[in-house]
């Protein structure tokens, strides 16, 4: 039984919903963009609560395999909305050119200021493949870590010296955050990515002729993949920054939603404050937070069922803290990314999945609870969906000319993914998503899709 409290939030909402639907939108506008009311998320006059994926390397793949990865997203596009997965978050593309070897090596911005089109052709494909299917695209601008360039290659460009990178001599943390924070300073920087932004947002799409700020494929746009102010001292800045840039894409377009694309608490030294405030900003529609179980030490070296009992608390008191502001806010949240090695912390896909299984399922069920309940989570996004790429027998990291395959190329192949093949999970993802129908077998040249 419901309570008062949510008895009375639920008739306001529907009030409002009405209020909403009525109030003189126009017939297309009401019926295909995603419009956060309170703290819900609505398309037309239905609420809109949604299982995804992290789906970055979207973009890139008919660019660097052609036919055979148009074939590819077709594919993976049918086994994705066949098992409920009906939102995806993607990279609009990376900056820059370098012969570090983990990172994204396509860039659609090889230099400041110099776009390369071509390569933008790939996400026109994706966003006319999910608009076919009816799925949702969230989309992030940039990125803090080097893998797709991001910030620090904005600082790079405008004179700031070498960025530390992983697995270099030169890295450390703290050298890492020491140069990001930067960027919060720079005015040149924010400046070039305000104009790569409208570069994006303003684009047409070659398949659908759809302007992007028109594109009903598209749910929302993200500031950065995981921006932190990297310290205390530039936090003013961050917040700055986030609002800024959050205006600037609102000013622009005003169809789609506008998300921080933030980690939680966690990416501000754990101030909630400074999360509460750049979400709280008029511009920004709902709340994001991130969930890292092994990033965050929250068990040791390959000990994940042991760890287990301290993953699930930590998850919940995560959680909780979070909606908490989402309440306040009246806000959605979005739990847009969480993973979980296979057991043993193997990298083989022939490998078990029970404790990611356990995992999974506990997070869905904080989404099902949550929906029922008419509460602030919304959605979730699992990181991430490897779909029939298949890692390579005896080679530890990605190479170009390898098949993505959701682990970005800075992580071992099959850290994270699920691929088709994990039955297991996927069984998980289709009980929450409802979808009783069993399954069937989708082929794509010779590799088969379970689907």
């Amino acid at each position: 039984m419901r309570s008062p409290c949510k008895t009375h939030q639920l008739k306001r909402f529907t009030c409002a919903l009405v209020f909403f639907t009525f109030s003189g939108m126009t017939a297309f506008a009401q019926h295909v963009y995603v419009r956060a009311l309170e703290h819900h998320f609505i398309i037309g006059s239905k609420i809109y609560q949604y299982i995804g994926a992290n789906y970055w390397y979207g973009g890139l793949l008919s660019v660097v395999k052609g036919e055979s990865g148009k074939r590819r997203i077709q594919t993976e596009l049918d086994f994705l909305k066949n098992n409920g997965v009906t939102n995806l978050r993607v990279m609009v593309g990376a900056e820059g050119l370098s012969t570090y070897p983990f990172r994204v090596p396509e860039s659609n911005q090889p230099e400041q200021g110099v776009y390369d089109d071509k390569l933008m052709i790939g996400l026109d494909y994706l966003l006319q493949e999910m608009g076919k299917r009816k799925m949702k695209a969230v989309l992030f601008l940039t990125n803090t870590w080097e893998w797709s360039g991001g910030f620090g290659q904005y600082l790079q460009w405008n004179g700031y010296g070498p960025q530390p990178l992983p697995k270099t001599p030169e890295y450390s943390w703290d050298k890492s955050k020491a140069y990001i924070t930067q960027f919060f300073n720079c005015d040149n920087c924010k400046a070039a990515l305000d104009r790569y932004i409208k570069h994006i947002i303003t684009r047409k799409n070659t398949f659908s002729g759809f302007k992007y700020a028109d594109d009903p494929a598209i749910m929302a746009w993200e500031l950065c993949n995981e921006p932190r102010p990297m310290g205390t001292a530039n936090t003013p800045l961050y917040v700055q920054w986030i609002s800024h840039t959050a205006a600037l894409i609102k000013s622009i377009d005003k169809n789609h939603l506008v998300t921080t694309g933030s980690e939680g608490d966690i990416a501000t030294d754990n101030n909630m404050d400074v999360y509460q405030a750049v979400h709280a900003d008029k511009n920004i529609d709902y709340l994001t937070i991130h969930i890292w179980p092994k990033n965050w030490q929250w068990f040791k070296d390959t000990s994940i069922i042991a760890g287990m009992p301290t993953i699930i608390s930590n998850t919940k008191n995560y959680i909780d803290k979070h909606v908490a502001v989402a309440r306040k806010l009246n806000k959605p949240l979005v739990i847009e990314e969480f993973g979980l090695p296979r057991d043993k912390h193997s990298f083989d896909i022939k490998s078990s999945t029970n404790s990611r299984d356990g995992y999974y399922t506990y997070l869905l069920m904080q989404w099902l609870q949550s929906k029922n309940n008419h509460d602030v989570i919304n959605g979730l996004n699992f990181w991430a969906f490897g779909g029939i790429a298949r890692p390579i027998p005896g080679q530890l990291f990605w190479k170009p000319g390898d098949d993505y395959m959701g682990d970005p190329p800075q992580e071992e192949q099959g850290l994270n993914a699920v691929f088709d093949s994990d039955v297991s999970t996927w069984k998980i993802i289709r009980g929450a998503a409802g979808i009783k129908s069993k399954p069937v077998v989708a082929r794509h040249g010779n590799k088969k899709a379970f689907r």
